[in-house]
């Protein structure tokens, strides 16, 4: 994304799809933990289930991701495209992100916690509680996603943006802000903006805040 020019930086993203991959199609017990997966295509990675943390996942692309209540703390995902992540609970606390995109799929609860993401993309995904706490993330976007709720507290965002994203709720204490840009977000249904303090924010959507802002500075209006 290019830079803006009215002091509010835009993330900086360059993932690419990866090329010249070898296919592969594991098989149950295929992957164990603390493997490394690198420069492989790969239809359907089905982890579900699985206690398997430190595994290394570089230079893929997975087609459909299966990660429901796998113990993947720990992970590590570099410059790799994930087309669909498909996970009621994803446990990866603990996690590194560099260089990631992932382009469908519904996440319920999403256990990011103490987590890198640097040079993330999440495109069309819907995710329901999304625990960043502690979390660092740096040139950061949530394009045309669904998030009914962020917990940012202790988290530090630089460079994050979320064009075409509807977010219902953000919460945190001591979260750290600069350059994240809400002015291409949906925020019409919005309930709570506690952990978004200092994000950029449009003049229309000041005049639909109004109300919740004032409510959250103790204001009352008559």
């Amino acid at each position: 994304m290019a830079r803006r020019t009215d002091g509010t930086d835009a993330p900086r993203t360059t993932v690419s799809s990866p090329s010249d991959l070898e296919p592969w199609t594991p098989g149950p017990g295929d992957v164990l933990s603390g493997d490394r997966i690198e420069g492989k295509r790969i239809a359907v990675l089905d982890l579900a289930g699985e206690r398997l943390p430190d595994v290394e996942l570089e230079e893929s692309v997975v087609e459909t991701l299966r990660a429901g209540d796998a113990d993947l703390r720990g992970l590590r995902v570099r410059d790799t495209v994930v087309e669909e992540l498909d996970a009621p609970v994803l446990r990866v606390s603990s996690s590194t992100w560099r260089d990631v995109r992932v382009t469908g799929g519904r996440v319920g609860s999403a256990e990011l916690y103490d987590s890198g993401l640097n040079g993330v993309e999440f495109v069309g995904m819907k995710l329901g509680f999304v625990n960043l706490r502690g979390a660092s993330l740096t040139d950061v976007v949530f394009r045309d996603c669904v998030v009914d709720e962020l917990d940012l507290a202790d988290a530090k965002l630089l460079r994050v943006a979320f064009p075409g994203t509807r977010i219902r709720a953000v919460e945190g204490t001591n979260t750290r802000i600069e350059h994240v840009d809400l002015r291409e977000a949906d925020l019409d249904r919005v309930e709570r903006l506690e952990g978004l303090r200092g994000a950029t924010i449009g003049t229309d959507q000041l005049y639909t805040l109004a109300p919740l802002l004032a409510a959250q500075a103790g204001y009352r209006v008559d």
